[in-house]
């Protein structure tokens, strides 16, 4: 290990000090989940009812050409209810988009905003209603722990499009500065959107790589939740669960896309997990995966799930028990919690290689896509991001992280 033990030591104390915060902090949960195939059409009734008058619907030119949009504004017309989109959500959101989205949402007389799409589109809106509860405070300044606290006058609607991200579930916004190359998450309370929609219709046109990276995407949220350090029972409970529904629906949803039992499975286990991470954080995985969607826009879910099974190795020890559980729900056996857990880690790396999932993260074209004289600044932005608020097995330095970007190139 090349990290010093005081500085260990003190990032232990920080997660110790941050798990006793989280049981005093305002906690805010999903007020009401609307679930079921066709239930994005009586969304617009349910928020009529609840006295709101105009929605700002946001999401991704993807999205928007296939027209996923369009139930919601018939039932707004059908309720007499205005409504306008703004489609124009990045793959990793920018500040300039949240910006753009807010000038709408101002325009427009909006009093509720309605994120439609992935973890993109959820962490966009975000932060759009971050900045409508906090005018005068510019997104940057929101970068890390509780800076937003504050109720949002204009309530936020999570309806996923990917049962992968659960960031209809958590306090985290993750954002890009094209300026400085930087990825980084905001964590506030608040960012718990109020309402979720849960329709496992609008999954089912999602294209196979999708499926699968997203769904991977949920399985690090668990797994990083369960062997973290900072589990309540609640958590165990969530991220246990979540990792059993994706074992037994993640495959067949990926072969049988309109199998509507296992997406809607699938869109659970990513809630769950969501759940889970939100209240016990994540780890190393997502570190690393954040600096490479930031420098070089890889999609999160597909960093995710190269990354996961590399780095559970290389925890080595300090994580076999809990991967071990892990396989003991899932069913995989093994005569020693060390035989367990290199089983379950076998499993993961089987399934990403049964959906087309790669081991390296290369660029289209097949050629090297991380530059040896970008991995400094990213190896920075990575233990910047996870040290010392991720509760990971063991705590890392420069080394360790620069083993597992040598591992991808």
């Amino acid at each position: 290990m090349s990290v010093n033990p005081l500085y260990k030591f003190g990032c232990r104390v920080f997660q110790k000090a941050a798990w006793c915060a989280m049981w005093i902090v305002p906690w805010k949960q999903n007020k009401k989940t609307l679930s079921g195939p066709g239930t994005i059409k009586e969304l617009p009734k349910f928020l009529k009812s609840e006295g709101f008058k105009s929605i700002l619907i946001v999401t991704d030119g993807g999205l928007f050409n296939l027209g996923m949009h369009t139930p919601i504004l018939e039932a707004c017309k059908a309720e007499g209810m205005s409504a306008c989109v703004f489609h124009e959500v990045v793959p990793n959101p920018t500040i300039g988009n949240i910006e753009d989205g807010l000038k709408m949402f101002k325009e427009n007389n909006c009093d509720v905003i309605v994120a439609l799409g992935g973890g993109s589109a959820m962490d966009c809106a975000k932060i759009i209603g971050a900045r409508v509860a906090k005018p005068n405070k510019s997104v940057p300044k929101m970068k890390g722990l509780v800076k937003i606290m504050k109720r949002f006058p204009a309530p936020l609607v999570a309806i996923p499009t990917t049962s992968g991200t659960g960031s209809e579930a958590t306090l985290a916004a993750v954002i890009s500065n094209p300026e400085t190359h930087e990825k980084y998450p905001i964590n506030d309370p608040f960012l718990i959107p109020r309402y979720v929609v849960m329709d496992p219709e609008l999954t089912i046109g999602l294209p196979p790589h999708i499926t699968s990276t997203t769904g991977v995407d949920a399985l690090t949220h668990a797994v990083e939740a369960y062997i973290g350090g900072e589990n309540t029972s609640q958590t165990k409970k969530d991220a246990i669960e979540a990792v059993k529904l994706i074992y037994d629906n993640l495959k067949l949803a990926y072969d049988e896309p309109k199998n509507l039992t296992a997406r809607n499975n699938m869109q659970k286990a990513a809630y769950l997990a969501g759940k889970a991470f939100t209240r016990a954080y994540v780890g190393y995985v997502h570190a690393v995966a954040h600096t490479l969607g930031g420098e070089y826009g890889v999609p999160h879910g597909l960093a995710n799930a190269v990354i996961l099974p590399l780095v559970l190795k290389a925890y080595g020890k300090s994580a076999e028990k809990k991967l071990a559980q892990l396989a003991d729900v899932v069913g995989i056996k093994g005569e020693c919690n060390s035989c367990k857990a290199k089983a379950f880690i076998k499993w993961i790396e089987d399934l990403n290689a049964s959906m087309n999932i790669p081991t390296k993260i290369r660029a289209k074209d097949g050629s090297q896509l991380i530059k040896e004289e970008d991995l400094p600044r990213m190896i920075e932005h990575a233990l910047s991001e996870a040290n010392p608020l991720y509760p990971c097995p063991q705590v890392w330095g420069k080394e360790e992280i620069e083993a597992i970007y040598r591992q991808i190139m």
